[in-house]
């Protein structure tokens, strides 16, 4: 397996994963339009020649028979052309004492607190290829892919979570929020925002709190909560040092979980080593590698081991990577040394 950087040339195959994503996954609208201008982007901001307000990294899975598998990617400092809309939760008081009355009600405020933080998205691993250690491939690239390129990203990483919706692409907090404000099924909300356009969210969104006792069981539940599919993708992000701080995605009421990006484990904890090709041996554990390019980043995951600051690897994983010994690369253990494997049940992994 690998992960390299979106080309034009992807187009069609972007365009049939972004089908079968289906309503949820806003950064990736099956639109061949909007998908063929993001592809550009996607090549000028690899090439460093945008703005980070533009800037647009986009990355595909594939097989060693060059089929691509699955998506992710990461804007490097999202709502700096377009507004970055989320709700903060809160809390408003209400107290008499006369009336001897004290009332405590979560209050849903509309933000763009998280304007300019880099935002990961994309993520989409259709059902057949979803593994434990394929997911954390495709999903945690992308952190080594900044730890590399650091000053091309915000000091915070942000991640929305896809939230609670049924298998019709209904969202129960939709029905009772925003489709007051909107008339519209939340699948075309969801797709409207995906292609860019976002104009309609500042023209129609509620400006003041809203009190979330005014809202309906089934969506007071949903606030904060995730997907069923996407929630070994949480527990994966929880993992690397990201957690919820009270802001949810202002459709669906999903969790958007954050982290300073040098606290973010597979950032903080990578390390440049010297490629050595040979057996890596018992004692081997599973590494994510980045070649250190940009435009031509490869990045796998395979059994390696470190000694002397040397990464020794099989050949094959240098041939997947395109390098030779004694070149350098950016490698992190795959997951932390952890007792228990959290991502044991293959058959949920998530769409963000």
């Amino acid at each position: 397996m690998l992960v390299r950087a979106a080309i034009p040339g992807d187009l069609q195959g972007l365009l049939a994963f972004a089908e079968r994503a289906g309503a949820g996954l806003t950064s990736l609208p099956a639109n061949k339009e909007h998908l063929a201008e993001r592809l550009q982007r996607v090549a000028r901001s690899f090439a460093g020649e945008v703005e980070a307000a533009e800037a647009d990294y986009l990355f595909l899975l594939e097989d060693d028979s060059g089929q691509v598998l699955g998506t992710s990617a990461l804007l490097a400092a999202a709502g700096l052309r377009e507004p970055w809309y989320s709700y903060r939760m809160g809390l408003t008081v209400s107290a008499s004492s006369e009336m001897q009355v004290y009332r405590q009600h979560p209050t849903l405020f509309l933000v763009n607190d998280l304007t300019g933080s880099t935002a990961l998205c994309s993520l989409f691993l259709p059902p057949p290829h979803r593994t434990a250690r394929t997911g954390r491939l495709l999903s945690k690239s992308r952190l080594l892919f900044m730890a590399e390129f650091a000053a091309d990203f915000a000091p915070r990483a942000i991640c929305e979570i896809r939230g609670l919706s049924d298998a019709q692409g209904g969202s129960p907090f939709w029905d009772s929020l925003g489709r007051h404000f909107f008339k519209m099924e939340f699948a075309r909300a969801d797709y409207l925002t995906g292609i860019g356009s976002k104009a309609f969210i500042a023209e129609m969104m509620p400006k003041f709190p809203l009190y979330a006792c005014f809202l309906s069981d089934a969506a007071r539940a949903a606030i904060g909560e995730v997907h069923p599919q996407s929630a070994p993708g949480l527990a994966m992000l929880q993992e690397e040092g990201f957690s919820y701080q009270g802001y949810i995605d202002i459709f669906d009421g999903g969790a958007t979980v954050e982290a300073p990006i040098q606290q973010i484990r597979s950032i903080r904890d990578s390390k440049v080593l010297l490629l050595a090709i040979g057996t890596p041996g018992e004692q081997a554990q599973d590494y994510l590698i980045h070649n250190r390019g940009r435009a031509d980043c490869r990045m796998t995951v395979a059994a390696g081991r470190v000694a002397t600051g040397t990464l020794i690897v099989a050949k094959e994983t240098a041939q997947r990577l395109r390098l030779r010994a004694g070149m350098p690369v950016r490698a992190v253990p795959l997951a932390p040394d952890v007792a228990a494997d959290p991502y044991q049940d293959d058959s949920a992994w998530p769409v963000t």
